[in-house]
C-alpha cells in the first residue's frame, strides 16, 4: 500500500500531547518487516526533535504500532524494534539525551482502525509519542 509523508509539527504534537495524551506519526516510514527507518522519514523526526527540544526535562515513550498480519509475539518485537529505531535516530541525527527517551512496542493490542482492510491496517502501523508522567 502506498502512503505518503505526513508531518505534525512540534506545536501540532504539543497540542496532541495535551488533549489526546498522545502524538500520532503515520510520517515515519520502515521498510515491510524491517526496523529500518527510511530517508523519507527525516521531517517528523526534526519535528520530534524540535518539540523535544523546547522541551528539556520532558521525557517521553516512542511507541511503536503494527497491524495484525503476522504473529503476535513477532509483531511485538517489530514494534519495539521499530520505536528502538526512532529513539536512536532522535539521539543521533538531533542530540536528544538518552535519558529522555523510552522506546515500547506493543504491536497490534492497541489499533486505531479495523484490521480486515488496507486502509485500517495502515492506520495502525504507527508509532506514537506519549509524555511520562513526572516523577
Amino acid at each position: 500500500m502506498k502512503q505518503k509523508i505526513v508531518t505534525v509539527t512540534a506545536s501540532e504534537i504539543d497540542s496532541r500531547i495535551a488533549s489526546e495524551g498522545r502524538a500520532i506519526f503515520y510520517g515515519l516510514f520502515f521498510d515491510f518487516d524491517k526496523a529500518d527507518i527510511k530517508p523519507e522519514s527525516r521531517p517528523p523526526l526534526a519535528e520530534i526533535a524540535d518539540y523535544l527540544a523546547k522541551r528539556p526535562v520532558l521525557k517521553a515513550f516512542v511507541v511503536g504500532h503494527t497491524d495484525i498480519q503476522g504473529g503476535l509475539d513477532y509483531n511485538l518485537s517489530l514494534s519495539l524494534r521499530r520505536a528502538q529505531s526512532v529513539v536512536a535516530a532522535l539521539q543521533s541525527q538531533f542530540k536528544i539525551a538518552p535519558n529522555r527517551l523510552t522506546a515500547r512496542g506493543v504491536g497490534p493490542l492497541s489499533p486505531t482502525a479495523t484490521n480486515r482492510d488496507d486502509t485500517g491496517r495502515g492506520k495502525n502501523r504507527r508509532v506514537e509519542l506519549v509524555e511520562q508522567a513526572s516523577q
